[in-house]
């Protein structure tokens, strides 16, 4: 599915990450966990194309394409999904116009025919259903007054309406109570199977309790310097980083 080499990338010219080794296997589910300032959100916008980071180095393969190659748009109508930390308000745009308009994009690329108004709020209906959200939320303006579980969830439901074949979920998990925090991750576990992987970034063991991953990496100063399974993320959640570090210095 997903198989970074030697990754180098920037912003400015300030180097952030520094030689990225990571494969995530079809069907998988990889936590991605480190330091505050360890690159791990610049990891996911570096593969979901963002422009004001600049790629110094290394390759990234997504289904045995050039993902680097790929402008932000082609690389969401091949199945890339990303979840923000911190989703923003779009003030005017209507939520379900904005979740069909990004629906009918991806079918379009795909040679499928477009959602009408009334099948789009068929699905989503029955996906905000399955999320716990309210109907309302799919007439309001995108993330406008939300909460931030809100913006978290409707995250989510983007996510299980575009159906991508790899979701990078950047902190979707912070700032959520319990009761979100398991909706999230049910939204993530519902659409795992063969063709689907996800890079989960997160500071947190709760969420992985629910969303147990294949493996866990922990990332800082710009690489990947131990890798696990599930039980590193125990381990990280009960002695912290400090021993990670010291054993990679």
């Amino acid at each position: 599915m997903l198989e970074i080499r030697g990754l180098t990338a920037s912003i400015g010219e300030k180097p952030i990450l520094k030689g990225i080794d990571l494969v995530v296997p079809d069907g998988e589910v990889h936590a991605i966990m480190g330091p505050n300032g360890s690159g791990k959100s610049t990891l996911g916008y570096v593969l979901s194309g963002r422009d004001d980071y600049t790629v110094t180095g290394g390759s990234v393969t997504f289904n045995g394409i050039d993902l680097l190659d790929m402008e932000p748009e082609a690389r969401a109508a091949a199945g890339v999904f990303l979840a923000f930390q911190a989703p923003i308000e779009l003030p005017g745009v209507n939520n379900a116009n904005f979740l069909r308009t990004a629906l009918n994009a991806i079918r379009r690329a795909h040679g499928e025919s477009e959602l009408d108004a009334i099948q789009f709020l068929k699905l989503a209906r029955a996906e905000t259903k399955r999320l716990a959200m309210p109907d309302d939320m799919l007439k309001r303006n995108v993330n406008v007054g939300f909460s931030g579980g809100e913006k978290k969830r409707n995250e989510v439901l983007q996510m299980a309406l575009l159906r991508p074949k790899l979701a990078i979920l950047d902190e979707t998990d912070s700032g959520l109570d319990i009761d979100a925090l398991k909706i999230v991750a049910d939204g993530v576990n519902a659409l795992r199977s063969p063709t689907f992987s996800a890079l989960v970034v997160t500071h947190h063991q709760r969420l992985l309790d629910h969303l147990v991953p294949n493996r866990v990496h922990v990332l800082a100063h710009g690489r990947i310097i131990r890798s696990g399974g599930p039980e590193l993320a125990k381990e990280l959640e009960k002695s912290g980083y400090a021993d990670v570090l010291a054993a990679a210095a």
